[in-house]
């Protein structure tokens, strides 16, 4: 199937699937730019498959009382413009809170070649206003996520990443996972990107390096609701007129063949990664490819669903 989707044999992309409890399975080839095996214990820049992790943090202090979804934007950072008093939490964790496009933040972020958290919210500060009313719209933005972690941070009373370490990875044993924000573009040991282009340092939208491993063992718990967060972060997004999207927290909400499959990408110049779970048939899938540019990761991801919906049939 890998072939099938248009990876050759020796471009560096490791695969890995896993039914309810039984052992995971892992196909892995090439080398990282280190000259290295890629394997299921490599680290890897996970990109947007942050934004769930990020939404799962929100969801323990939405449960905990000490974060409310519907409290604004503005209380958590005061330092934006008096647009944040109109966006609310919600609409942050679904995409609805109609901040300018993340396009036209980088272009404000010129000397920030890190693409640091800190660097996101200062060039926020230099919009005067919102390009649309919060809640009318569904438009995905990294920024969104980038304000929804600095807001978690300051309700936990600590970053981010020690937050999802103590309450997240440590739980679940996921001990090749970390939230990373520098100074250096990628933690120890990790397959490292392209020099010209390393991974940002934002948190939220980004930010976590994890193994297919580690990936697994997180879809699982989430599919078996290990956590007690599953039906949360599984609930889908609304428009304020009642209008739903297909987007829950930092997870997108698809079908396949009947099936009801939470999945998201993640995707960075030279590197590409899918993930996708079908919590009715227990099945997890997850591949990271650490030199790939094109969309051939969804051919490969619907080769793999054809497959496991079989099986579970």
């Amino acid at each position: 199937m890998i072939a099938e989707a248009g990876y050759h044999k020796d471009e560096p992309i490791v695969v890995g699937l896993q039914r309810r409890d039984n052992a995971p399975a892992f196909h892995a080839q090439g080398l990282t730019a280190r000259r290295e095996k890629l394997s299921d214990t490599t680290t890897i820049y996970a990109a947007s498959l942050s934004k769930q992790i990020t939404a799962a943090c929100v969801a323990l202090l939405v449960q905990e009382g000490a974060l409310d979804l519907e409290s604004a934007l503005s209380r958590w950072l005061p330092q934006l413009p008096s647009w944040a008093d109109d966006i609310r939490l919600r609409q942050l964790l679904h995409h609805t809170a109609a901040l300018p496009a993340d396009r036209d933040i980088d272009a404000k972020m010129a000397g920030d070649a890190n693409r640091t958290s800190q660097g996101v919210i200062q060039a926020l500060t230099r919009f005067p206003a919102l390009p649309g009313r919060p809640g009318g719209d569904y438009a995905y933005s990294n920024a969104g996520y980038v304000c929804l972690a600095a807001a978690a941070a300051r309700a936990a009373g600590q970053p981010i990443p020690d937050f999802a370490r103590d309450r997240l990875f440590a739980p679940l044993s996921m001990s090749d996972t970390l939230f990373w924000a520098g100074p250096a573009p990628a933690p120890p040991g990790a397959a490292p990107l392209s020099p010209e282009r390393p991974a940002p340092l934002s948190l939220g939208d980004g930010g976590v390096w994890t193994t297919a491993g580690d990936l697994l063992r997180w879809s699982q718990a989430l599919n078996t609701d290990e956590l007690g967060l599953s039906a949360l972060m599984h609930t889908p997004g609304r428009l304020d007129d009642g209008t739903p999207i297909g987007y829950a927290w930092g997870i997108g909400v698809r079908s396949h063949a009947g099936h009801r499959v939470y999945r998201h990408g993640g995707g960075w110049p030279g590197l590409r990664a899918m993930q996708a779970r079908l919590p009715d048939l227990g099945w997890s899938i997850v591949f990271l490819a650490i030199a790939d540019d094109t969309e051939r990761r969804t051919v490969l991801l619907d080769l793999l669903l054809d497959a496991v919906v079989t099986e579970g049939e």
